[in-house]
């Protein structure tokens, strides 16, 4: 990725001999290092998760939130810039209103992904701005059932059965190709998203993390929010659990 001395990442709208545009590249390293965020579509609907680093231990717990409400019907999972999320979801916010507002209906989920995705494209184009440091993971509830998009800092957007962005994506996606997604509630589906979030936590790095967990399925009415507090703390036993059978296991092999 370095390009020290050649001038093709001074400006996003430049590319390079071999095809590539830094910035972008820059932007999604943002994504790369921050918290893991993960989605899952199930047949009851779409369970959202992340895995938000706690700096400080003076950090107010349930602050700073990095799953957001964009529609009533509209939950937005991050990885990256916080800040950017922030003014991603806002305009998630605008898109969804001005449809309301013309069509008198909810936007269907590929038509709000695909303005996010231009609107995150056009900040690749022009070298007064710089790419969003951020992958934004969508979900919704539409005519055709749960939806799940990721829209990437280069503006593509691309409909999932499950995926993840951040650090441990790479660990989320092998534990995330494990799951039988079509048999799964959503309450199971919140447990398996606790689970793999604590499996691709990495106590070397991070010692302090806080697990969000957020729905849109019949249980919420259709509507996106967090989890209730008892589905949660479920959750996050499970997963606990889980997490000390694996480490069991390791040390069973080890003797």
């Amino acid at each position: 990725m370095t390009s020290i001395g050649t001038g093709y990442d001074l400006s996003v709208s430049t590319y390079s001999p071999d095809g590539r545009v830094f910035q972008v590249e820059y932007a999604q390293k943002a994504v790369d290092n921050s918290g893991t965020a993960i989605g899952l579509r199930v047949k009851g609907g779409v369970v959202l998760a992340v895995e938000k680093i706690k700096h400080s231990r003076l950090m107010v717990p349930n602050s700073n939130k990095r799953i957001m409400t964009a529609g009533k019907h509209i939950g937005v999972a991050s990885a990256g810039w916080t800040s950017d999320t922030r003014h991603l979801v806002k305009r998630a916010r605008d898109e969804a209103h001005n449809y309301h507002s013309i069509y008198k209906a909810d936007i269907p989920a590929k038509i709000i992904a695909e303005r996010m995705g231009m609107y995150v494209q056009a900040y690749t184009l022009y070298s007064a701005v710089r790419p969003f440091g951020v992958s934004t993971i969508l979900a919704t509830i539409d005519k055709d059932g749960p939806q799940l998009y990721m829209i990437e800092p280069s503006g593509q957007y691309v409909g999932y059965r499950a995926c993840a962005a951040g650090k441990g994506k790479q660990a989320a996606k092998t534990e995330l190709e494990k799951l039988d997604l079509e048999a799964l509630t959503v309450r199971e589906a919140a447990k398996e998203a606790a689970r793999i979030i604590y499996a691709a936590h990495d106590d070397t790095k991070d010692k302090l993390f806080e697990l969000e967990l957020s729905w849109i399925c019949d249980e919420s009415n259709s509507l996106h929010a967090h989890v209730p507090q008892d589905v949660l703390d479920e959750a996050i036993e499970y997963a606990e659990r889980a997490l000390d059978e694996d480490d069991d296991e390791m040390e069973d092999d080890e003797e």
